[in-house]
């Protein structure tokens, strides 16, 4: 078996007095569908930003594709082959869908912005309109981004998070604030990712979550609570108490 693309050990970090992730050891292998739950104040979000390079941990290491990349930059592990979405929105105005997908996609290969466009430009052109096309902006390419639905731009962020063509790809909760037509058409885009990307996602929305996933971590108050397929996870009575037995926010 080839090695996981992610790989942590120990990991933790703390804030002050706050263990906001607390000595969480993981796998996720080539290819898989994996979600990270829990409550609000588990540590999701940290955890993605210690794998992405946006924080550093206060103990443990990361290894990306077999590397270790516990120190190493965001923008380097993003040329590692990383793709990842913010909970928040990211979506900038003042550039076309087409324009923010080419600047993504210019900038990882370490490309340059030219007044004149060069040869590698009209091929870059052509990544951003497939991605575009990929996540449901096929038909919004010239359009202002500040304009467009929150929808649009969640589906746009997730465009941004592909056009590295990243092997791993990283969702932080890209159903937020969608609604329930939205969440299905962003259900089946997941669905319909390539089986080559490695997809790991934060959600909150269960149905989405354990539709596209095919195994879930479940973290709780920053720590593992436990591991399973999306039917362990749904008949855990461990789950059912953190969701609806009033667990508090941290």
């Amino acid at each position: 078996m080839s090695d996981p693309v992610l790989r942590v050990r120990g990991l933790s970090r703390r804030f002050g007095g706050v263990q906001a992730v607390d000595d969480v050891d993981l796998e996720v292998a080539r290819g898989e569908r994996r979600a990270v739950l829990g409550p609000n104040g588990a540590g999701k979000s940290t955890f993605f930003n210690l794998v992405a390079g946006d924080v550093a941990p206060s103990d443990g290491t990361i290894e990306l594709f077999g590397r270790d990349v516990t120190r190493m930059s965001v923008r380097r592990r993003v040329r590692l082959g990383l793709g990842r979405t913010y909970q928040s929105s990211r979506v900038l105005g003042g550039l076309s869908v087409e324009d923010i997908l080419f600047l993504a996609v210019l900038g990882t290969q370490g490309g340059h912005f030219r007044p004149l466009p060069a040869g590698a430009d009209a091929r870059r052109r052509e990544r951003a309109r497939a991605v575009a096309e990929r996540v449901g902006l096929g038909d919004r390419t010239a359009v202002d981004a500040g304009s467009l639905s929150h929808g649009e731009q969640r589906q746009l962020e997730i465009g941004l998070a592909l056009a590295p063509d990243p092997q791993l790809l990283m969702l932080d909760e890209p159903a937020a604030g969608l609604s329930r037509a939205e969440r299905q058409s962003l259900t089946r885009m997941l669905l319909g990712l390539d089986e080559a990307v490695t997809l790991i996602l934060i959600e909150h929305d269960m149905d989405v979550a354990l539709a596209v996933a095919r195994r879930v971590t479940m973290l709780h108050q920053g720590a593992l609570l436990l591991e399973g397929t999306p039917d362990e996870i749904r008949a855990s009575r461990q789950v059912h108490e953190i969701y609806l037995g009033g667990a508090r926010d941290g």
